[in-house]
């Protein structure tokens, strides 16, 4: 029996925006560097090869960046037609030189991970497989904690209350912003949270960057009786000296690299050990061939792991890592997909549907604002 090569034959895709019930602010807000996030800009990627195969993959974008992803993706995606749709390695490199001239992250990576992800979601339908048993999975369920009813838009009893829904809905920690301008209400809110679910279940805060080192590290003190999970982005995300600096004086992990955008911004992070948590996330740093390998990297180092965002792809990708995992849970993406996946016993079930298991829904066709086919 021998294979027989396919080709890609087209490749569709679609910008849309996804509204949120209501404005989220994190501290970002509270600083005056951001305003209330409205709405997430998404780019979708459906491939169908010659052989009649298909695969479809998603990246992000929350505030600015959306129309810039779906414009680059336009541009380079041709590259891609005529290609064997299994060799992903191959495409994302001849991808990512088709537009090499504006750089190797940020949006020109950003747009590719859309197609590479889809790529992947083919290879393991065409296999038979969910993805994290073609990528090989050490697991089929990952620790699961909910950060979507943590945000400082939300008032305390508010976020109490998303807290209890959480811990019945079978979810197994419970993430809160914090990074207020007011020190002290930061740590009333993360005292109150404490005292509501316990000792015993797992809390982490995230300052999404907005602290200077000496405040960090003042924070981090008032913290260590709490008995945080972790710390996440106490610093700027480009900081790697300052982070290092912290996980050197804190007994609470750090935990940081949602925001980088390639795999050498994070081997910078591992480098000057500068967290004891890693927090890659697929879509940002070029989809989920740049992941296994910040994946490979993270293991060598020691590093425990916690994907940002996406749980629907990150969720397979966590269950193929050799130390236990997190995995992030955020219901704002319900509204795209006609699956849900299930939370039980503080964890995430790995689905058993093909691929990632995942289809997009009529909402989500209806809010495609732009599309275009490429090849055909």
């Amino acid at each position: 029996m021998t294979y027989t090569p396919d080709s890609i034959r087209s490749i569709t895709l679609s910008t849309l925006r996804l509204p949120l019930a209501v404005p989220i602010s994190d501290a970002k807000v509270f600083t005056g560097r951001q305003k209330p996030m409205t709405e997430v800009a998404f780019l979708i990627a459906e491939i169908e090869t010659a052989q009649g195969f298909s695969g479809h993959g998603f990246s992000y974008s929350k505030r600015g960046g959306g129309p810039a992803q779906y414009a680059h993706a336009k541009e380079v995606a041709g590259a891609a037609i005529g290609e064997d749709p299994n060799d992903i390695e191959k495409l994302y490199t001849k991808l990512l030189w088709a537009g090499a001239s504006v750089g190797r992250s940020g949006v020109a990576t950003q747009a590719l991970a859309a197609i590479d992800i889809a790529l992947y979601d083919l290879k393991a339908k065409r296999a038979g497989l969910p993805l994290s048993k073609l990528l090989g999975s050490h697991r089929d369920s990952v620790r699961t904690y909910n950060t979507s009813g943590g945000f400082l838009n939300a008032s305390l009893d508010e976020v109490r209350d998303r807290a209890t829904q959480s811990i019945e809905e079978g979810i197994g920690g419970i993430k809160i912003k914090v990074g207020l301008p007011d020190s002290a209400e930061d740590l009333r809110r993360v005292r109150a949270v404490r005292d509501h679910i316990g000792d015993a279940m797992p809390l982490m805060v995230d300052a999404n960057q907005q602290w200077d080192r000496a405040t960090a590290l003042r924070m981090g003190r008032r913290f260590e009786d709490l008995e945080l999970v972790w710390i996440e982005e106490p610093l700027d995300a480009y900081d790697a000296e300052g982070h290092a600096d912290l996980a050197r004086s804190l007994d609470t992990p750090i935990a940081t690299g949602e925001m980088l955008a390639s795999v050498a911004e994070h081997e910078r992070l591992i480098e000057a050990r500068a967290c004891d948590i890693m927090q890659p996330d697929a879509p940002r740093v070029g989809g989920i061939t740049q992941f296994l390998r910040l994946m490979t990297l993270a293991d060598r180092a020691g590093l425990d792991l916690a994907p940002h965002f996406a749980m629907e792809i990150h969720l397979h990708l966590a269950a193929c890592y050799p130390r236990e995992p997190w995995v992030e849970h955020f219901d704002w993406l319900d509204p795209l997909f006609e699956e849900r996946l299930e939370t039980k016993n503080g964890r995430m079930i790995v689905p058993d549907r093909l691929g990632l298991g995942i289809t997009f829904s009529d909402q989500a066709r209806a809010w495609v604002t732009e599309s275009v086919t490429i090849g055909e």
